[in-house]
């Protein structure tokens, strides 16, 4: 039987998904990389390890692959967006990667906004500057490291890299390539004028291409390496937000995407590129042909819960404090958290801002504790469906991935707090899948993306928001909102101090 691979290069690891025709998961491995933080609020990696850890990860696929090399007919890719690989003339790398969640860029955002000016960065890339986007780094680099930038050919984005690593083929795509500041939406191409106004040379971007075009081939090496055919075809792949939704078959506006990794993901498609979203929520590509969506970010989602553990409960696995927690009532024993550890992005962009728990007594257990977390998760994704609600997109279902479709509490959770039915999948796979998925439409095998996904994704429950539980939320949601605003300053004070 024909087979792809989807490849989904995460922030912690990468991850391989061997998938049929039938679209179902044959294989999964996952090999992991480590940061590199050498001052708060840098985060960087070595794209060199990601070429080491991948291709161990093919090996190891092929190793157990019962078939012949032939039968993997495609692979693609899905990435952590927003980071910043730096390629010298000869393409070699030329520093570690600057990833999403670095914050050091906060003065290269403000230059950026009087370089080109916010209502103009607006309108040609639908999104406003932020610490975590590409263009903030580039410049930190110019600014900070000017001798190293001076040798700067080409810029890459994390996935882009890898998949340079094993075709030799430079290219970015669409829905990677809005995350960058530097993509013109409307005209469907690298802006020149901001280029010109922030002092960059435009010759800088790669070639771009569609999500699913054929890129190339793997190189002799890497195939010698793996054990995988020098026929097998490489696609560009897309953002690992694009393909999460992909792979979660948001492929119409019939459902809403919600996704708790690292970070936390509200993402609604849509099929024009003249939705005003005002700059309040994120406006990017679709890994689909000639679609778009509009997402929403929390910093730290599942972040602010392994942070949680780690901290006060090391020893005791994730089931069991999360099911402590479900034995608790709504409210958590009237305790508020607001899960701003690293800053927020969705709906405040404030990267002063830092969590807090409201309301803490000495009556308070540690499964309190862990309740208010996750609904302080949840209610800060609301934000972001709110917001959409607002903009005039409905909300008819969620499909809810990740970390927070693992938990039956959780998910009851959100169906209450978003006042939506919420989807949990049979193959939650997020990414990987839809990386796949962009693999099984390249080879051929579906006449569009929708056919694919109809094929792959399957419902396992669906969890209805009960009545009582949705107004003690909504009560609770109000006074959840009110926090942001009455500690601000009180943290922008306190930033002295860290």
């Amino acid at each position: 039987m024909s087979h792809v691979i989807g490849i989904d290069l995460g922030t912690s690891a990468v991850k391989l998904l061997l998938v049929s025709k039938a679209g179902d998961v044959e294989l999964e491995v996952s090999k992991p990389y480590p940061l590199i933080q050498e001052k708060s609020g840098y985060s960087e990696q070595d794209p060199a390890q990601w070429v080491v850890q991948t291709i161990e990860g093919l090996t190891e696929v092929m190793d157990q692959f019962k078939g012949e090399p032939d039968q993997i007919e495609g692979i693609s890719f899905s990435g952590q967006m927003h980071g910043l690989v730096l390629l010298g003339e000869s393409n070699e790398i030329l520093r570690p990667a600057i990833l999403w969640n670095d914050t050091r860029t906060t003065k290269e955002c403000l230059e950026i906004e009087q370089l080109v000016g916010a209502k103009k960065l607006l309108e040609i890339t639908r999104n406003p500057t932020l610490e975590g986007f590409t263009l903030p780094k580039l410049l930190w680099v110019k600014n900070n490291e000017p001798e190293l930038f001076s040798k700067a050919k080409t810029f890459l984005l994390p996935k882009d890299y890898l998949r340079f690593a094993l075709t030799g083929k430079l290219h970015s795509e669409y829905s990677d390539a809005g995350g960058t500041l530097l993509l013109d939406i409307k005209n469907h191409c690298w802006s020149t004028e901001i280029c010109e106004k922030v002092g960059i040379d435009s010759n800088i971007c790669p070639p771009l291409v569609e999500s699913h075009a054929l890129v190339g081939h793997l190189t002799k090496e890497v195939a010698r390496q793996t054990g995988l055919s020098i026929n097998t075809k490489v696609f560009a792949g897309g953002a690992d937000n694009a393909c999460g939704a992909l792979g979660a078959g948001i492929v119409s506006a019939e459902d809403t995407l919600v996704s708790i990794g690292t970070s936390g993901v509200v993402l609604a498609y849509e099929k024009t590129k003249d939705v005003n979203v005002d700059g309040k929520v994120h406006f990017f590509h679709h890994a689909m042909p000639h679609a778009f969506y509009k997402m929403g970010v929390t910093l730290s989602a599942g972040y602010s819960l392994s942070w949680f553990k780690q901290t006060f409960a090391p020893d005791v696995p994730f089931d069991q404090i999360v099911n402590e927690a479900g034995a608790r009532k709504p409210g958590a024993n009237g305790l508020l958290f607001t899960p701003y550890l690293t800053g927020e992005r969705t709906p405040h962009g404030d990267s002063s801002i830092r969590a807090s728990f409201i309301g803490v007594s000495s009556t308070h257990s540690r499964a309190d504790f862990v309740r208010a977390v996750l609904e302080g998760i949840t209610f800060s994704l609301r934000d972001s469906l709110d917001l959409f609600r607002e903009q005039g997109t409905p909300v008819h279902r969620i499909v809810s991935i990740g970390g927070g479709a693992k938990s039956k509490v959780w998910l009851q959770m959100q169906a209450d707090i978003f006042n939506a039915p919420v989807v949990k999948q049979a193959n939650d796979q997020g990414p990987g899948m839809g990386a796949a998925m962009l693999a099984a439409y390249g080879v051929g095998w579906f006449k569009g993306l929708d056919e694919c996904a109809a094929l792959f994704i399957k419902e396992e429950t669906v969890y209805e928001p009960e009545q009582t539980q949705v107004q003690q939320y909504e009560e609770l949601y109000q006074l959840y909102r009110q926090v942001y605003e009455q500690t601000k300053q009180l943290n922008q004070s306190l930033a002295a101090y860290r």
